[in-house]
């Protein structure tokens, strides 16, 4: 039994070794079993040869200023994705059009400086994904994360956004940690909703003791809790510029209607009494010529 087994043992290291020998490793990364690790290597492009049955990729601390949307298509099966600390700007909209099963990107520590709708909408299974600590991402758009519906943990601190709309976060229904913390938030009147959402919300935010209001000055260094009743104040009992104005017209038009009013009134009774003097003057008229 044991001679006739040695030639299938012997098979089998030689099918092993020549599949290990068939497996391609990008340069200057190290491959295990569906995982590609290209940390730290300087690299200045996307890394080419990656097996495309890769599942978790990992870029982190490079010099990767383009993700090519061709080349990531080809990974159908990634669902781990890490590129922070590259130089990633602004020009990934469509990028992830074939990573339907990616649930993790992490995009931290990047130049992006915005998100729009085609950024993230062609990952449907996303669940975690972390976006802080881009200095230059200032805006980020109402429907940007409309198909993302299974996102649980958004990470968007450290960046440079001033504004966010309520409806952007309130609409994700499995949302539960989101990281705003040291942000240049503007707490006027028109954030009001998101503090008032963030308040009301059983979603969890780390480092809530760093969630404070950037401008305007008399707000600067404050914690939602406290700005919420500020605000409340300042915007549901103050009147502003167009509130004045408002009010001014409707004056002016209740006076012009008064003053139409009254001339029209003044008119009837000079017609009512010109009438009755003449009906008067008829009147002793006709006595006269009977008399």
């Amino acid at each position: 039994m044991s001679c006739s087994g040695r030639p299938w043992s012997l098979s089998l290291v030689f099918l092993l070794g020549m599949a290990s020998e068939g497996i391609k490793c990008p340069s200057r990364c190290s491959c295990q079993y569906l995982e590609v690790n290209c940390t730290g290597q300087q690299l200045q492009e996307f890394p080419v040869d990656i097996p495309l049955d890769t599942r978790q990729l990992i870029l982190a601390a490079n010099n990767i200023s383009y993700l090519p949307a061709v080349e990531l298509s080809f990974l159908a099966d990634l669902v781990y994705l890490d590129c922070r600390k590259n130089l990633l700007g602004d020009d990934l909209d469509f990028t992830f059009i074939g990573m339907a099963k990616l649930v993790y990107l992490d995009l931290s520590f990047n130049n992006l400086t915005q998100i729009t709708f085609s950024t993230f909408s062609h990952l449907l299974s996303l669940v975690v994904l972390k976006i802080s600590d881009n200095p230059n991402l200032v805006a980020i758009e109402k429907d940007a994360f409309a198909n993302n519906t299974w996102i649980r943990h958004l990470d968007m601190s450290r960046t440079g956004l001033t504004f966010l709309d309520t409806s952007t976060i309130r609409d994700l229904p499995s949302l539960r940690l989101l990281g705003l913390s040291d942000n240049l938030w503007h707490c006027n009147c028109s954030f009001l909703d998101f503090i008032t959402w963030m308040m009301e919300s059983n979603v969890h935010f780390p480092d809530a003791d760093n969630i404070t209001c950037y401008t305007p000055a008399g707000l600067r260094a404050l914690r939602m809790p406290a700005v919420e009743a500020q605000l409340h104040f300042r915007c549901l009992t103050q009147l502003y510029k167009q509130d004045y104005v408002f009010l001014c017209l409707v004056g002016f038009c209740i006076f012009l209607a008064g003053t139409i009013a009254a001339w029209l009134a003044g008119v009837c009774a000079v017609i009512y009494k010109v009438h009755a003097s003449k009906g008067e003057e008829e009147e002793e008229e006709e006595e006269e010529e009977e008399d």
